[in-house]
């Protein structure tokens, strides 16, 4: 029997600001899952108000001299997770311990029964789907390096099928504020450019 899909937002590298558009997208999802270099306790409050249900791991600056807000919450974040969904595992790490020489096939090698492997770090949106484990980068969900502008993934999990949709926001204008800084106007969200 199949069970119904899961909306789950996948992002990464907030570095202590969540696009508001983001967290927009979070509230029709049951979960949240961001691969690391959070930045701060706000980013994970918002997250987890906004879907009900947030897991997160520890990226190479989510470092107690960058955090902001409760070292304890930082402190919380483990480096890995393996989140069960319907149709398979999504692992989940931060990607700074594999060099970009060939990321994804050493992140395909570490994980061979994952159905998918979700990083960040490197900012760069990437759906590698050509061979399994899928290999995702949801880009940069705040400010910092989002080429182009905040992005983030949508995956709609079942038990017969994957299916992953690209969403990129033109950046916020210099003087906007992220959720985490308290008070931006949310600019219309984009359609979804899908794949996978």
């Amino acid at each position: 029997m199949n069970s119904p899909a899961v909306r789950v937002l996948l992002l990464a590298d907030t570095h202590g600001v969540l696009d508001p558009r983001i967290a927009e997208l979070a509230q029709d999802c049951a979960l949240a899952v961001h691969a690391g270099d959070v930045g701060a306790s706000a980013v994970l409050e918002t997250l987890a108000a906004a879907a009900g249900r947030l897991l997160a791991v520890r990226g190479n600056n989510d470092v107690p001299d960058k955090w902001l807000g409760p070292v304890a919450d930082l402190l919380a974040l483990p480096e890995r997770i393996d989140v069960p969904l319907p149709g398979g595992t999504l692992v989940v790490e931060h990607g700074h311990r594999h060099s970009a020489t060939r990321r994804h096939l050493r992140l395909r090698a570490a994980y061979p029964g994952a159905r998918a492997v979700l990083y960040g770090h490197s900012h760069r949106l990437a759906q590698d789907v050509v061979a399994a484990p899928w290999i995702l980068n949801p880009g940069a969900a705040g400010r910092a390096r989002t080429g182009g502008g905040p992005s983030c993934l949508l995956l709609q999990a079942g038990t017969a099928a994957w299916r992953v949709s690209v969403w990129q926001f033109p950046a916020l204008p210099r003087g906007a504020r992220g959720l985490s800084e308290r008070g931006t106007e949310r600019p219309p969200i984009p359609r979804p450019r899908f794949g996978g």
